[in-house]
C-alpha cells in the first residue's frame, strides 16, 4: 500500500479546509496537486481574467514548493477553461512565462461549463525530486 501524505501552503489552508478538498496528495514520489484558481484571499473569484489565471498559476507553484517540488518537476498538466478558445491567447503568456519555452509535460486544455465561479483551474502532478519510492511504499514489490 502507498503512504499518501496532505501537502498545502500554510496561508491557503483555510481555503481548503473551507472546500474540504487537499492542496495536494503525495503518493509514492508523486504529488498529485487539486485544481488551483486565482481566487482572493476570502476564496472568491480574482474578477480580472488575467490576473486570475496569474493568481492560479502562483498558487500551484506555491503548492508544489510546499512539497519540495517546483514548476520544473511537473510531468502532467490539465488546464479547465470556461470558454477555451477565447481564453488561450491571456492564458499562453503566463503558462510559457510560468512554465518557460523549454517545459514539455504532458498538456491539456478542456473546456467546461463552468467552475464554481472561477473562469479558469489548473491541476498538475509533479515528480518529487529525490524522493525514494521503496522508501515509502509498503506493499508487495513488482519488478520493473
Amino acid at each position: 500500500m502507498i503512504k499518501h501524505k496532505v501537502t498545502s501552503s500554510k496561508d491557503r489552508q483555510p481555503v481548503y479546509k473551507k472546500c474540504g478538498c487537499s492542496a495536494a496528495i503525495r503518493a509514492g514520489d508523486l504529488l498529485f496537486v487539486s485544481a488551483q484558481v486565482g481566487c482572493l484571499a476570502d476564496g472568491s473569484p480574482e474578477p480580472n481574467f488575467a490576473r486570475q489565471v496569474q493568481l492560479a498559476f502562483d498558487n500551484l507553484a506555491a503548492v508544489l514548493e510546499a512539497a519540495g517540488c517546483t514548476l520544473d518537476d511537473v510531468v502532467d498538466v490539465t488546464m479547465f477553461h470556461t470558454d477555451l478558445d477565447a481564453q488561450l491567447e491571456t492564458v499562453q503568456p503566463i503558462r510559457k512565462t510560468a512554465f518557460g519555452n523549454e517545459h514539455l509535460s504532458n498538456w491539456t486544455a478542456v473546456g467546461v461549463t463552468a467552475l464554481s465561479g472561477f473562469d479558469f483551474a489548473i491541476k498538475a502532478i509533479a515528480r518529487i525530486p529525490g524522493s525514494n519510492l521503496a522508501a515509502d511504499f509498503d506493499g508487495p514489490r513488482f519488478g520493473v
